[in-house]
């Protein structure tokens, strides 16, 4: 039986649902992890320096499959039919398949292509450019789909039976839910065991790929009893089974071509054998396959982000105003230059946490949460910039441009793509937390109990003890550095002086972290806005830091060094501006404000304007739909 929403609202508090996000967490750090150190005050150069580089078997397979895949978009994808009717062509999607597009990040051995993380990601970027639409399909299905937590938690016999089909067949991972986000202790679909099978109940929201595939990935509560642990379980289930409806194809302000949709399982009967993993490990799976599968958006954020610095490029050079092209007024110089530079970082940044993924020496999932963090809010501003040079044309559609007699640039299409990876796999504040807990890691595994209210006196005086041994050690590393060394990182040259900033930056933000900690201690949490800043100061200091890497690597006549000067500029402005802020800010007031408009006190200032929303099933129901369900599932042939 489904749990409807109000009574699980009830059911889970707030301490709930945080025990239940935790217990997921991957607390192990058995590898050596760049960002971590960095929020530490730890500026571990050695771990990105030299930059990792792949082995010449993938780079050779993988550009061999790039050259196959250009030629396939340049000639048989027409983006703009995607936007004008909202759907991949079916020739498409069947054109992809042949070319093994679904088994990029399937091994060899199960049919697929056998691509590395890092030319997964540059297929990605290619195929994103083309169309975002094309790139959500490609990496929900691989990224997310039922490819990944297979090969990462499924058994030898899961692998052999899945895997080859997702070579040629689609899949989707459906976690969402109309009322739980965020959250997933207030899931409401059950998976009941009854003998041999699972029994599942429930409906999904913004199931992408879910209206086309076959397979799809679902997370489910299995009851406790019994001998069971229960919990968040994680199933394969065939989209065709008994009892499984596509209830509607959800349509958005951009990636108009996307499948995703409303999917209600009513009854349906899942063989244990297809369980990942075990029982109460769902979550813990759909986490850890993003620790990696989160490269696939700033894949597809970088992609844009370069079309963008393109457009930008040739528009201003070409128009001409008050007499010289607009490029060179100060004013949009400075877009151009944004764009250039923060192009280039966010490529760096997407190469640096691909190539340390494929070497498998570290743990990634600071960086990848970072890239992604970083990739969406950058590759956002980028094509706002976009829009802003181009104008007017920037505003108009590529098909009214091109009805007047001018080129066709889908500037205002890509903003409205580019808007969703703020929210996709994790919003920006989410995202925000997530880096934040695992920044803070070092400080709660020696201290947690000491702000822990349930800890008796014991545990307190325990934790004390080992907090005074820890920071004893750790606070005089903080002091002083080698980005105080006018002499470090010489081998970088003018980027030198780059690296010494972050070192200190990050000596700064460990300082920053520990005083917040001692200040407001458990309280800490709430001061979501503050944590946010350490997050963004963090992330800025890991592009500066993957920029730099990747010109030492490739100097191209120094267009390389130049270009990651020139960000590293633009980034020590961020830093310097976002450390300010972690103490001047109007945090409190904005929080007492906010009160006060949820409390209904402001509501004299909405009149005037006219409500034009639409009241559905979903918002009068919760979720629960009582009319009429319309199958709208359309399978690729």
């Amino acid at each position: 039986m489904t749990v409807t929403g109000s009574s699980q609202r009830g059911e889970v508090t707030e301490r709930q649902a945080r025990e239940v996000a935790e217990q997921a967490r991957e607390t192990q750090w058995d590898r050596p992890s760049f960002g971590k150190e960095l929020f530490l005050g730890r500026f571990r150069l050695d771990l990105v320096h030299p930059h990792p580089t792949g082995d010449p078997a993938s780079v050779e397979r993988g550009e061999a499959f790039l050259t196959r895949l250009r030629e396939f978009c340049e000639t048989q994808i027409d983006s703009a039919e995607i936007e004008r009717d909202a759907q991949v062509p079916d020739e498409v999607v069947r054109g992809l398949r042949e070319l093994g597009a679904f088994g990029m990040k399937i091994g060899t051995e199960y049919g697929g292509v056998g691509l590395s993380q890092v030319y997964y990601n540059k297929a990605l970027m290619l195929v994103g450019s083309v169309n975002p639409s094309l790139g959500a399909l490609l990496s929900a299905h691989q990224s997310i789909g039922v490819p990944q937590p297979i090969k990462m938690f499924g058994t030898e016999e899961q692998k052999k039976t899945w895997l080859p089909r997702c070579t040629r067949e689609i899949s989707a991972f459906l976690l969402t839910e109309p009322d739980v986000g965020s959250d997933p202790a207030r899931l409401h679909t059950t998976a009941i065991p009854d003998g041999d099978d699972y029994v599942l109940d429930g409906v999904k929201l913004w199931t992408t790929n879910g209206v086309v595939a076959d397979l799809l990935v679902v997370m489910a509560q299995v009851p406790k009893g019994e001998g069971r642990r229960g919990g968040i379980t994680a199933f394969v289930v065939e989209a065709d089974a008994p009892g499984i409806v596509v209830e509607n194809r959800n349509a958005f302000m951009g990636l108009r071509g996307i499948e995703n949709g409303v999917t209600r399982f009513t009854q349906v009967r899942v063989p244990a054998a297809n369980r990942i993993g075990k029982e109460g490990q769902g979550l813990k799976i759909a986490l850890s396959t993003l620790n990696v599968g989160r490269l696939s958006l700033p894949a597809v954020c970088a992609g844009s982000a370069k079309w963008c610095l393109k457009i930008a490029r040739e528009w201003s050079r070409e128009r001409v105003q008050w007499g010289r092209p607009v490029g060179e007024h100060e004013a949009v110089a400075g877009k151009v230059a944004f764009i250039a530079a923060t192009a280039y970082a966010m490529e760096a940044m997407l190469e640096l946490a691909s190539e340390m993924a494929d070497e498998d020496r570290t743990d990634i999932r600071i960086e990848a949460a970072l890239a992604k963090l970083y990739g969406s809010e950058m590759g956002w501003l980028i094509a706002d910039e976009l829009v802003q040079i181009r104008g007017g044309r920037g505003f108009e559609t590529a098909e009214s441009q091109a009805a007047r007699g001018e080129r066709g640039v889908p500037a205002e299409q890509v903003l409205r793509d580019m808007r969703i990876n703020r929210i996709f796999e994790g919003s920006t504040e989410i995202m925000h937390l997530l880096i934040a807990r695992e920044a803070v890691d070092a400080h709660l595994a020696v201290a947690g109990d000491i702000i822990d209210p349930e800890a008796d006196v014991k545990r307190k005086a325990r934790a004390a003890a080992k907090a005074g041994k820890f920071y004893g050690r750790w606070l005089p590393t903080l002091v002083a550095g080698k980005g105080q060394l006018p002499t470090s990182f010489g081998e970088f040259g003018q980027l030198a002086a780059h690296l010494r900033f972050v070192e200190r930056a990050s000596r700064k933000l460990a300082r920053s972290t520990f005083y917040a900690m001692s200040r407001w201690q458990g309280g800490l949490e709430k001061r979501q806005r503050f944590l946010g800043r350490i997050v963004d100061i963090g992330a800025e200091l890991f592009a500066m830091s993957a920029a730099c890497v990747r010109a030492q690597r490739d100097p191209r006549d120094g267009a390389a060094t130049e270009l990651a000067d020139a960000f590293c500029q633009q980034a020590r402005v961020r830093v310097d501006e976002l450390f300010g802020r972690l103490w001047d800010n109007s945090d409190d007031s904005d929080r007492a404000l906010a009160r006060q408009v949820l409390a209904d006190r402001y509501t004299w200032v909405e009149e005037g304007v006219l409500d034009p929303s639409i009241e559905g099933p979903w918002i009068a129901s919760h979720g629960n739909t009582d009319g009429e369900r319309k199958n709208v599932h359309r399978p690729i042939s």
